[in-house]
């Protein structure tokens, strides 16, 4: 193995970093060159994703053996308390790696047009990108924490300040609401970390690998009571950035603020962090108590299909419609990781990488047409179909994915979430499958109105979507065409690891 195939993991992770660090330095009035630097900062983690993809053994598990993860890197960092630098990929990192290199880059090329402090914006959003890649990476608990804090703070910036007219409101409803996410899990954080040994040395340990072998945990970890109050903390600050009800107002705002290539991020990536966590700690740490609450965590899932639905159609604003979409659509991710079985948790898994194709196109051609109209009002548009034939076009394939049309990513994952829960929550699965008929209702309900029936003259000169902007739609278009006809490469990247979490929940039964 080469060098750079060794530490491929950090390359990916501080490469952007790098990237940000350079254009803090590029002389003022050089906007071209700061766009051309974060575009190739972007790249070429994507490039190394795709290296990742073909060396990647789709046989090992990972989960909890050391082993059995991929890419490792081992070195001590605060040897005074026990922080590691310890991070390795396996079949629920992966997934999310590949897409966050994608529409990382995607997203800054859909960035172009932003003239506003071009370089700060910039730097903020390659931040952002590290902060997202070291979640995914990181097997120590500290770790973790460090870069799902560094997330907050440029999404904060980047909303607050190139966001719309109420931007400072969102912004900080979404800075309080992760905030108070956050403090949750650091109080768990600690409460591992003064109760759980590393077998080896005997002292305190943030390795989460350790948190899963449940002979590490002292007598009062090992109370349930104690369990079930550590096991909601987490729960909640990993709902609130998925978000789940009651939790989800955030997003909607923030969405609706957010510049179109924050939108992309925060649907495609961030929201999928809530739903990563509950893999990657909750449900292996405490596998007692995620049996417990499996039934209650369906139910909050199949109230995020119907809710999120339900206000998706009493939406004005497009994009605030595509926010709800995004909220019912993570209802699936819960239900299916909720019933404890394979297919269930790969349909969760799937939905996951999925959704954050799709709703990232959704976000994409909501600000192309925002772009024109200087607008989103569904009601304010009408016959753009006529006017704008290839973006009606795009935005169409966009719909039917997001509504779970045969042959389109959305499909499969949601078909594989209700096949996978149908025999543990039939109920359950029953209401859920009629929330979809609200998503396509709300889905086609738009599609007619902005596009069908009398054409507006307002828009008769509205100008079609131009090369750029393809740029950015076209590679989820096929991504989500050829994983809705050939899912099987994505499923079995994934398939190893998720069936090893299921075991591992399931052992305690």
């Amino acid at each position: 193995m080469g060098f750079i195939d060794s530490h491929i993991l950090s390359f990916m992770t501080f490469l952007p970093l790098l990237g940000a660090g350079v254009i803090l330095c590029v002389p003022k009035g050089k906007d071209e060159t700061i766009k051309w630097i974060a575009a190739l900062a972007s790249f070429l983690p994507l490039l190394l994703s795709v290296r990742l993809w073909f060396t990647y053994d789709r046989t090992l598990a990972g989960v909890n053996v050391a082993s059995q993860f991929q890419f490792v890197e081992h070195y001590s960092w605060i040897p005074s308390i026990n922080v590691e630098y310890f991070v390795g990929a396996d079949g629920i990192s992966m997934p999310m790696l590949l897409l966050t290199a994608l529409l990382s880059f995607l997203a800054v090329i859909g960035s172009w047009g932003i003239d506003k402090k071009i370089r700060g914006y910039m730097a903020l959003f390659l931040l952002l990108e590290t902060g997202m890649m070291g979640t995914f990476i990181s097997l120590d608990f500290f770790l973790f924490y460090v870069f799902w804090e560094v997330m907050l703070l440029p999404m904060y910036f980047l909303i607050g300040v190139w966001g719309g007219p109420r931007k400072e409101y969102a912004a900080i409803k979404f800075f309080l609401y992760t905030l108070a996410g956050s403090i949750l899990m650091l109080i768990v954080l600690l409460a591992l970390y003064f109760n759980t040994t590393n077998p080896e040395t005997g002292a305190h340990t943030f390795n989460l690998l350790h948190y899963m072998s449940q002979n590490t945990h002292n007598a009062w970890l090992k109370g349930f009571d104690v369990r079930i109050l550590l096991f909601l903390g987490l729960f909640i600050g990993f709902a609130i950035k998925v978000p789940l009800f009651p939790f989800h107002t955030w997003l909607p705002d923030a969405h609706v603020e957010a510049p179109t290539a924050i939108s992309v991020i925060l649907a495609g990536v961030l929201l999928k962090m809530g739903t990563y966590g509950l893999m990657r700690i909750s449900f292996p740490v405490f596998p007692d108590v995620t049996v417990y609450f499996a039934l209650p965590m369906a139910i909050l899932g199949v109230i995020n299909i119907i809710y999120g639905a339900l206000c998706a159609m009493a939406q004005s604003d497009l994009k605030k419609l595509v926010a709800y979409s995004s909220v019912s659509h993570m209802g699936f991710c819960l239900l299916g990781m909720a019933a404890l079985t394979p297919l269930g948790m790969v349909g969760a898994s799937m939905q996951m990488f999925s959704h954050g194709m799709i709703t990232a196109m959704l976000f994409f051609l909501v600000g192309v047409v925002y772009d024109r109209a200087h607008h989103r009002q569904i009601d304010g548009f009408g016959g753009l179909g006529v006017v704008v034939p290839v973006y009606t076009a795009f935005i169409g394939f966009a719909f039917f994915a997001s509504l779970g049309l045969p042959g389109l990513s959305g499909f499969i994952a949601e078909q594989m979430v209700f096949l996978g829960s149908f025999q543990v929550f039939r109920t359950l699965v029953i209401i859920g499958a009629v929330g979809i008929i609200f998503v396509a209702a709300f889905h086609l309900w738009a599609l007619q109105r902005v596009f069908l029936g009398p054409l507006n003259p307002k828009y008769t000169s509205l100008e079609e979507i131009n090369a750029r902007e393809i740029f950015c739609l076209a590679p989820l278009a096929v991504l989500v065409t050829i994983v809705g006809v050939w899912p099987m490469p994505v499923l079995n990247l994934m398939n190893a690891s998720l069936v090893r979490l299921v075991d591992l929940v399931k052992a305690v039964i």
